[in-house]
């Protein structure tokens, strides 16, 4: 163990000195994974969270961060490296944010999310339960349809730094050339883009920092939020604004959406509602089990896509609204004993207030799909207090070399 000279490395203000120095180095073993990607080891009993460590490996660390309970470190070196380790393909993993598993063959990758999900199952809900193996991307790079790079306020003198937050950091920049989670056409699209924005900023500084973006779709790609792109789930074809919400990883979606549909209907269910339903993704792949399909969604911009996305898919029970958050059933004219409900909120997770009427409501049962499974399992606390049990976990891996993961989990209403 060695402590960093103080003449040499700067304090940062706030800086909690104990249990270690500012920049001590420390050797550990990595017991686990947190849901965040970081390896969790113990030092005399501390624990240690270090980004890019790998379960099973023996590493050295430096310290950057003391809290109550933990301490976070940068990885110095691996002393014994995992089987599970491999080499990164991009020359920026590990400065760049974008991705935590990289190094780590895809295999154990699903693996552990599929474990984490069985964890925070058990210790944010108390709810124990098989957790059904992480469904594979079709593709493990060059998925994504959707990047947007970003530059911030440009400094005097100083060219544009277009790429991504470093890791670990809220105001600093990596410049990414090539991003292998996208294919050769958006790559090609963001080195035009780039060059494009210089030359604009060398005519006409600019005063500001700005978020580009690069989309694939069904005809091309575009640079242009405000453009109407068109993606395809299966039979059934999306049209939506380039700049708005759509799940970017086209190789999974119909498998994905094809799952939440027949949990949905297993139920024996009559009719379906989509109560966050965008533009329409779930609530049309669902509809044709359904006698009857309503999506409700807040945004009335979103809803005139989805009205339009029934239409050209000549789809005629499905029906789209604009939901009162406070009454978001009031427009539904069936009985939530003769229903499944559908919800994909956002990654903050459903409100208190949603949750409770979906109660009220009582569908047979609830689908519930998120990017988040922390806030996913602190929902199904209050669904299991109002009746709900949980009946199947799936997760699906929408997102390859990150730590992200989509989680679907169904629920019926017990009887009593």
């Amino acid at each position: 163990m060695t402590r960093s000279d103080s003449n040499e490395t700067r304090v940062p203000r706030g800086f909690r000195p104990e249990p270690y120095a500012y920049h001590e180095e420390i050797e550990i073993e990595i017991e686990t994974l947190t849901n965040m990607g970081q390896g969790l080891g113990r030092h005399n009993g501390w624990v240690v969270m270090t980004r890019y460590a790998l379960p099973g490996e023996r590493v050295r660390v430096r310290v950057y961060r003391n809290d109550k309970n933990f301490s976070e470190a940068d990885l110095v070196s691996v002393l014994v490296p995992s089987p599970d380790r491999i080499e990164p393909p991009c020359p920026v993993f590990g400065q760049c944010g974008g991705c935590q598993y990289q190094h780590f063959s895809y295999k154990s990758q699903l693996e552990w999310k599929t474990r984490q999900v069985k964890e925070l199952l058990w210790h944010m809900a108390r709810i124990e339960k098989e957790v059904l193996p992480a469904v594979p991307s079709p593709k493990g790079y060059g998925y994504r349809s959707k990047l947007t790079p970003h530059f911030p306020a440009p400094k005097k003198g100083q060219a544009i730094q277009i790429g991504f937050l470093r890791q670990g950091s809220r105001s600093r920049y990596v410049e990414i050339e090539r991003c292998p989670l996208v294919s050769e056409a958006m790559n090609a699209t963001l080195a035009d883009l780039r060059e494009s924005t210089r030359r604009a900023h060398a005519k006409t500084p600019f005063k500001r920092g700005a978020t580009l973006l690069v989309r694939e779709h069904q005809r091309g790609v575009t640079t242009d939020p405000k453009a109407i792109i068109s993606e395809r789930v299966g039979d059934l074809s999306f049209s939506f604004p380039a700049g708005e919400f759509f799940q970017n990883n086209p190789s999974i979606l119909e498998s994905f959406t094809d799952y939440v549909g027949r949990k949905a209907a297993e139920s024996g269910s009559r009719f379906l509602v989509d109560a966050y339903c965008g533009s329409g993704l779930f609530c049309l792949t669902a509809a044709f089990r359904f006698e009857s399909a309503v999506g409700i969604e807040v945004s009335e911009f979103s809803v005139q896509y989805a009205i339009e996305n029934a239409r050209a898919n000549q789809i005629e029970n499905a029906r789209f609204v604009v939901g009162d958050a406070a009454s978001i059933f009031d427009q539904i004219e069936f009985a939530g004993a003769d229903s499944s409900v559908v919800i994909d909120p956002p990654r903050k997770g459903a409100s208190e207030e949603f949750l409770n009427q979906l109660i009220e409501f009582g569908p047979s049962r609830v689908v519930y799909v998120s990017c988040n499974p922390s806030t996913q399992m602190r929902d199904l606390k209050v669904l299991a207090n109002g009746r709900y049990q949980v009946e199947e976990v799936q997760p699906f891996d929408l997102f390859p070399q990150t730590k992200h993961l989509e989680c679907v989990v169904t629920l019926r209403r017990n009887a009593s």
